[in-house]
């Protein structure tokens, strides 16, 4: 049994034990800070730790962590070492899918050459040693503005990846790996109940032909009302979908749990997991933001011999990478950034943080700020990893996974 329907399975058996239903936590990873902040966080609570990582986050080209898929699995390898963190992690593809990561949009690769792109993304995942793909072939950039993909067309692209990743896992002799399918954006087409079940229906007939009678998913991702501009989870929706998917062998994953309201309904409502990754990009700049403030109260002190500019390098980052143009709402596209709110400017900076981390500008500020405050005796890394560490603790708590680890120790 692949580990993470290991993991699943004790959480299962706990529920019918103790009563007590559970959630799996999981970090996307668009840090060095993140990355050691959920091992912490991980070690601290006694309890797994999942991260879902896109390919626009760590690829073959390096995404924009500059990490590839090998690099990731030894850094987290390294980075568990470090607070001798024992037991068990998931590391995942989150949003495996043509068209998903931006380089091929941006580029419009064609849909041979974006369903090849992926599938030697998987490639690569495997061999690193990856224990679950995200399987999403929920976009195609070639349909007509505000057609919604054919959920056969959804069906079929699951099925030829999961095809491919299974026939790759296998002629290498490698250990089983576990898949997510489906996606909590509307263009997925899994928003309605009726596609929802034809999706379900489609897919199970689909791997049967191929010969994978013995391949599921063990998660659905579902539409339980988090976005990334909304904070309350619909768990009534997400009860009326685990009731779906229980009986196939599956759980419902949610996706921008970020900042939700109501954390604590998610075990409540069946849920398996749930991803959560903007919130800790914004706690790392809220915290070097932080840190500068009293570099510059230093400084005016004359305690500080030269200023990092922390913010404004970052400012400076993320618009000139463009990337925040992704996230404008419909009113605001086609406008410079300072043609926004100012509330609006924060924001796009905030979560576009995530894609310029590894810049050169970005790594020497931070590295000015850092000795400027450790030279004070303030350990700065600390200060920031504290803060990211504070909002993942609410979800092992929110999640009832405190402690997970004990029973786990049993696989």
């Amino acid at each position: 049994m692949a580990k993470t329907e290991n993991i699943l399975r004790v959480m299962e058996e706990l529920k019918q034990k103790t009563g007590v239903p559970r959630t799996l936590f999981a970090a996307c990873p668009n840090s060095l800070s993140v990355i050691k902040a959920s091992f912490r966080a991980a070690k601290r609570n006694n309890s797994p730790i999942y991260f879902a990582t896109t390919l626009n986050q760590v690829d073959c080209d390096g995404g924009y962590t500059g990490m590839t898929q090998a690099e990731f699995t030894k850094i987290l390898a390294r980075e568990a070492a470090a607070v001798h963190y024992t037991g068990p992690y998931v590391v995942a593809i989150d949003h495996g899918g043509p068209w998903l990561k931006d380089k091929q949009s941006i580029e419009r690769w064609d849909t041979e050459r974006a369903m090849q792109g992926v599938k030697e993304s998987y490639e690569a995942a495997i061999l690193a040693g990856y224990d679950l793909i995200h399987v999403d072939p929920t976009v195609d950039i070639f349909l007509p503005k505000g057609q919604i993909i054919d959920i056969h067309v959804v069906v079929k692209r699951t099925v030829e990846l999961i095809l491919h990743a299974e026939n790759f896992r296998k002629s290498h002799g490698l250990p089983p790996i576990s898949y997510e399918v489906g996606t909590e954006e509307v263009h997925g087409g899994l928003a309605d109940e009726k596609t929802f079940d034809t999706f379900l229906e489609g897919l199970k007939a689909g791997l049967h032909e191929v010969g994978l009678d013995d391949i599921w998913p063990c998660f659905i991702v579902g539409k339980v009302g988090t976005d990334l501009h909304t904070t309350f989870f619909d768990a009534e929706v997400a009860r009326k979908l685990t009731a779906k998917v229980r009986p196939y062998g599956s759980y419902i994953k949610g996706h921008y749990s970020d900042d939700v309201d109501n954390p604590e309904d998610y075990p409540k409502a069946g849920m398996g997991a749930a991803n959560v990754g903007p919130e800790f990009t914004m706690n790392e700049y809220e915290a070097l933001a932080e840190l500068e403030e009293e570099e510059k109260k230093q400084y005016a002190e004359g305690k500080v011999a030269q200023l990092s500019h922390m913010t404004d390098v970052l400012w400076q980052c993320v618009y000139e990478s463009g990337r925040w143009k992704k996230w404008l709402h419909g009113d605001e596209v086609g406008k410079d950034l300072k043609e926004c709110t100012p509330e609006r400017q924060l924001w796009l900076v905030m979560t576009g943080c995530r894609y310029i981390w590894q810049k050169p500008e970005a790594l020497v500020a931070r590295q000015v700020l850092y000795d400027n405050l450790n030279h004070l005796g303030i350990n700065a890394e600390e200060v920031v990893l504290m803060r990211i560490e504070h909002n993942m603790d609410k979800y092992y708590n929110a999640f009832n996974i405190v402690n997970l680890n004990d029973y786990l120790k049993e696989i």
